[in-house]
């Protein structure tokens, strides 16, 4: 995956989408992206892409938070915590 926009063009149909397989998708494809690179290389990674995707209107809030909730699992307390404060960043971009 190279761009949230990437994703967001592949957005699954709106039940699917209530269910958090849109979330569940774009984790997917974010670990397979970072999969050997520190968590430093994967938080900043991260917090680029959509930040640059905030800002130009393609990635909102609750697609921040289908993230998070799909994310979240995979990571310990502390990962946990610094994605969260990730997200809270993004939010009030």
């Amino acid at each position: 995956m190279k761009s949230f926009k990437d994703y967001s063009r592949q957005t699954p149909s709106a039940e699917a989408e209530k269910t958090g397989v849109a979330a569940e998708e774009l984790t997917k494809k974010i670990a397979s992206a970072y999969n050997g690179k520190s968590n430093a290389d994967m938080l900043r990674g991260i917090l680029a892409e959509a930040e640059k995707n905030k800002r130009a209107g393609t990635l909102s809030n609750e697609e921040i938070d289908q993230f998070y909730n799909s994310f979240a699992p995979m990571l310990d307390s502390q990962q946990r915590k610094r994605l969260r404060a990730v997200v809270e960043r993004l939010k009030k971009i």
